[in-house]
């Protein structure tokens, strides 16, 4: 029997308490879940992709299942296809995403129709947080820790006082 092998991929910048949620579910659906570390060109990282991925390899190192951080810059598609996958994991917090991810799922299976797209729903308590969100909230001095594992808070904030918050 050959391995069910799911792809969730993201910028992850920074990586969230709800990417972690949707990591530990989806792990649980898939023999290997390859989360895709990938750089999306109309958002501005804070981190590099070299960091992302070994934040979201440090996060995901006590989480069941195998799991494997793999960067990328292609299609989802053909990265899937690259990875064996079968399913690609999506997870949705309200209905903007859901609208922006069915768009994205019809385009996805036009490509590729060997490929499925999976959705979680985001858990109740974290569907507000956005990684976007983090960052903001972090440049303006907010206290991010509802949002994100402790130390990628703290990654975060050292990241802000090197370039500067805003109104101060």
């Amino acid at each position: 029997m050959t391995a069910r092998i799911g792809v969730y991929p993201g910028t992850f910048d920074p990586v969230t308490l709800g990417h972690m949620d949707i990591i530990r579910r989806g792990a649980k659906l898939v023999d290997r879940l390859v989360i895709g570390v990938t750089t999306n060109p109309s958002k501005s990282p804070m981190f590099t992709i070299e960091e992302r991925m070994a934040t979201v390899r440090r996060e995901v190192a006590e989480v069941d299942g195998d799991i494997e951080v793999v960067a990328f810059d292609s299609l989802l598609m053909d990265f899937a296809e690259r990875q064996g996958a079968k399913v690609i994991v999506r997870g949705l917090r309200a209905v903007a995403d859901f609208e922006y991810e069915y768009q994205m799922a019809g385009m996805n299976q036009q490509i590729n129709p060997r490929v499925e797209t999976v959705f979680l729903m985001a858990d109740v308590a974290l569907q507000p947080i956005a990684s976007r969100l983090v960052k903001e909230i972090a440049l303006y001095g907010g206290n991010i820790a509802k949002f994100v594992p402790e130390s990628v808070r703290e990654e975060v904030v050292a990241r802000v006082e090197k370039i500067g918050r805003k109104g101060s």
